[in-house]
């Protein structure tokens, strides 16, 4: 699996939308009569939901089994718990000796994990592996990481670190006990790719949902688009509801996953240039026109907050974020330009 459970689910799928939930009304689409499936399987540490619809169930059918075996082997690529998978050898090679060749898929990952490192000023790092196994043990613990430990783990995180060549497509990991971690970004490439190969098979209305990282494609029949409840953190319990259409949205926080130490309350997302888990309760909420911006850019936002945060995912086009966060008793709320909620 690429990653635990790190998602609060806070990114909840509706069935779909008619003409009363969207904020901009507009002529609904005359599409042929179609079928309806939906199917959920684990995948990845997470449940995956694939919903579609197909010209008939036999098509239907066959559309869903090519989605799941697309994200299954993806899994196998991108894996940072499978020590066979491609993401973890090339991390055991680390520092490598001579260039590793890498997949298209994994490239690919590499090659946008470095674009969206530098459009976020470090605040998103592939490299943050060490940080983040760390960081599962202070959780495991309740005890703050050592500084010891914490010090090695910072030494060996930084995305300068990965040497890309674009003419082999090769890469070498320069530093000692380097470690990849996909947590980010792997589950977001996985659902941008399984709707490709829906829409390959035809398949023009989809909705995949990898656990709270949902990537939509054209509305369902009659319906202006996919309608997505999302929720911020305990205490801010009415969820907003987005009525998307080829898109993503993701949601980062640390609902489920974080350790009090000494009263204050640390994320599981943990910030690479400090080394630290984020401080919460907080959530963060992206819309992109794709999966793979989505997820890096949510985990970017909350690492940045709200104050930092709202100008770096203006730097993405089509991007926008919903932040929440908790002070004192009272929950705040605020937008960036372009969000789509009312």
């Amino acid at each position: 699996m690429i990653r635990r459970v790190y998602r609060s689910l806070a990114v909840v799928t509706l069935a779909w939308a008619g003409c009363g939930g969207s904020v901009h009304p507009r002529p609904l689409p005359v599409l042929a009569t179609t079928v309806r499936l939906s199917e959920t399987r684990p995948l990845m540490g997470v449940p995956w939901t694939v919903t579609l619809h197909a010209r008939d169930r036999s098509a239907g059918e066959q559309a869903l089994e090519a989605a799941f075996a697309e994200a299954a082997r993806l899994e196998r690529v991108l894996s940072d718990y499978d020590p066979e998978s491609e993401l973890s050898r090339l991390s055991a090679s680390a520092p490598s000796s001579e260039p590793v060749r890498v997949g298209n898929d994994l490239w690919n990952v590499l090659v946008r994990g470095g674009e969206v490192r530098r459009l976020t000023d470090g605040a998103f790092d592939i490299t943050v592996g060490p940080l983040t196994t760390l960081w599962r043990q202070a959780r495991r613990s309740g005890r703050f990481p050592r500084p010891e430990k914490l010090a090695a783990a910072r030494a060996a995180v930084g995305g300068e670190g990965v040497v890309l060549d674009p003419a082999t497509r090769s890469v070498r990991l320069t530093r000692s006990a380097m470690r990849l971690d996909p947590g980010g970004i792997g589950m977001g490439y996985a659902a941008d790719r399984v709707l490709q190969v829906l829409a390959d098979r035809g398949v023009e209305s989809a909705m995949v949902d990898a656990s709270g990282d949902v990537v939509v494609s054209g509305p369902p029949p009659g319906a202006e688009g996919w309608r997505i409840a999302v929720r911020g953190i305990p205490g801010d319990e009415d969820p907003e509801v987005l009525v998307l259409e080829h898109a993503a949205v993701t949601t980062s926080g640390d609902a489920t996953q974080f350790v009090e130490i000494d009263g204050r309350r640390y994320s599981h997302i943990v910030d690479p240039r400090t080394g630290v888990g984020v401080s919460g309760p907080a959530a963060v909420t992206v819309v992109a026109p794709d999966g793979v911006t989505a997820d890096a850019l949510a985990t970017a936002a909350s690492v940045l907050g709200p104050a930092a945060g709202p100008a770096v995912v203006e730097r993405f086009p089509g991007a926008a974020a919903r932040f929440v966060w908790r002070d004192g008793e009272a929950v705040n709320t605020s937008t960036t330009a372009g969000w789509p909620g009312p």
